[in-house]
């Protein structure tokens, strides 16, 4: 380990290559976001066609309406849990994720989580663009039904809905803001027109929620649950890790955990509902389970409906998209070179990949987008979720020397910049997550990815921390 020292000028912190304004720690003037804005963000980011694919999809899978709701509220409330931990952090010392994990990680270290877990935003990225796509195509097909055989078309969608993604991401974190403030609300709107539409058309809220459970047994259906719940957590599990981009600029613990805890599981329980509802009247007026609104909103008949449905969808999807997957992956490709790549270069490296993780394939059917993607990726983010608050409440007592994040050879810097043990747990958490896709016996490991990494990795980061590293300081 290198030389530490306890108090560096902030010249020279400045100086650092691992310094930047993006990554720099907020200060106490800042830091103005209160109960109502925590919960006004969850509330906008909760508010998208994800979240209600997420919900729909286990209708489309199998369960009624009971089971999905209460799968969708306790996997929120599961991952309200380390989001809360990861938050502490954030609005006690006013940095963001990519420097928050350099204490468990390592000065360079930090970026092997920090880019799983932006690759995963940028798969986020890929998927929230390819619905915009297919907002615009249901739009043009409404107003010109020829549109519908031209050959390529959705692709050419899709390409325009990126360019648009690309020019606010160009013109800054302002423009991000602007359109926050104004576009949740019109998917709530889109959603509750939907859902007074699917009961007028089922024949009211009888029929509609009447759909049962196409399981036997409690055992069939609970082999559909835990992935389920698991792809649930999965769901969130991204922010989870990289909520001190958030709570960095809160004025207190208590408004970030109050306003958290109100707008996160409520909103989604809510707004997963209208997903639930609306897929089980397809079932009843399609005689199918249409789990894509996008493909419900294209269904209206009337084309001036379709045209503004698909507007209001198109604003509010380009909103969510770059307010929770473009934000915090530009922070994260920055730390690999805070010197050379900004917030904007950040911001089109994300738009770049979500391309290239080819977003039309994870969207596929219900399969592949919960039990392929969410679960897939929670195999990784459970157990760099397990290091990063075993590092920060268990070995460091919730004080890590901060101007140490910003220095080479300081109390970081662990082997030339990398904490070899972190990254052993992390592989260590994974690695027995994803052997059960590999191993069919073992297949439960796989269904259960974030909670069995997020074990795994906790307790051997614990059992190698405490024997290798020097823990007993504590910060002035």
């Amino acid at each position: 380990m290198g030389t530490y020292s306890a108090s560096l000028p902030a010249e020279t912190i400045r100086e650092s290559a691992l310094y930047n304004q993006d990554l720099a720690p907020i200060s106490p003037d800042r830091r103005t976001w209160g109960t109502y804005n925590y919960a006004a963000l969850w509330i906008s980011m909760s508010v998208n066609i994800p979240t209600y694919m997420l919900a729909s999809g286990m209708i489309a899978g199998g369960m009624n309406w009971k089971q999905a709701l209460f799968t969708v509220f306790l996997g929120n409330v599961l991952v309200l849990i380390p989001m809360l931990l990861n938050a502490h952090a954030g609005a006690q010392y006013g940095i963001p994720f990519p420097v928050f994990a350099r204490a468990s990680f390592g000065v360079l270290g930090a970026n092997v989580p920090a880019i799983l877990r932006a690759l995963v935003a940028c798969g986020w990225f890929g998927i929230q663009t390819w619905i915009g796509g297919e907002a615009i195509n249901a739009m043009i097909v409404a107003l010109a039904p020829a549109w519908a055989h031209v050959a390529y078309g959705a692709a050419l969608c899709f390409f325009c809905f990126w360019l648009l993604n690309v020019f606010v991401i160009l013109r800054g974190i302002e423009t991000i803001r602007f359109l926050q403030g104004i576009s949740a609300p019109f998917l709530l709107l889109i959603g509750l027109a939907l859902l007074l539409w699917a009961r007028s058309k089922a024949g009211g809220f009888g029929p509609m929620l009447a759909t049962p459970s196409k399981f036997q047994s409690f055992g069939e259906f609970f082999r559909f649950f835990i992935p389920s719940l698991t792809g649930v957590v999965g769901f969130w599990a991204t922010v989870s890790l990289n909520i001190p981009d958030f709570t960095r600029y809160a004025r207190s613990q208590r408004d970030q955990v109050v306003g958290q805890a109100l707008g996160l599981p409520a909103t989604m329980t809510f707004y997963s509902f209208i997903g639930i509802a609306v897929t089980s009247a397809t079932l009843i007026i399609f005689g199918q389970a249409l789990w894509d609104p996008v493909a419900v909103l294209s269904r209206l008949g009337n084309p001036f409906a379709v045209v503004l449905a698909m507007l209001a969808l198109l604003m509010a999807t380009l909103n969510v998209n770059v307010a929770a997957n473009v934000v915090s992956p530009a922070n994260d490709f920055s730390n690999l070179s805070p010197r050379r790549i900004s917030f904007r270069t950040g911001g089109l490296i994300t738009c770049f990949m979500g391309i290239a993780m080819q977003p039309w394939k994870l969207m596929a059917n219900y399969g592949s987008y919960i039990f392929g993607w969410l679960v897939g990726y929670s195999g990784f983010l459970g157990p760099i979720a397990g290091v990063l608050i075993c590092d920060y409440f268990i070995v460091r007592k919730k004080k890590p020397f901060v101007q140490d994040l910003y220095q080479r050879n300081g109390l970081y810097e662990y082997q030339r910049g990398f904490h070899w043990q972190a990254l052993a747990a992390l592989a260590a958490g994974a690695g027995v997550a994803f052997i059960g896709l590999i191993v069919p016996p073992l297949r439960i490991l796989y269904n259960y990815a974030w909670f069995v990494g997020f074990i795994v990795s906790f307790f051997v980061y614990f059992a190698m921390a405490h024997s290798a590293q020097p823990i007993a300081q504590t910060a002035d």
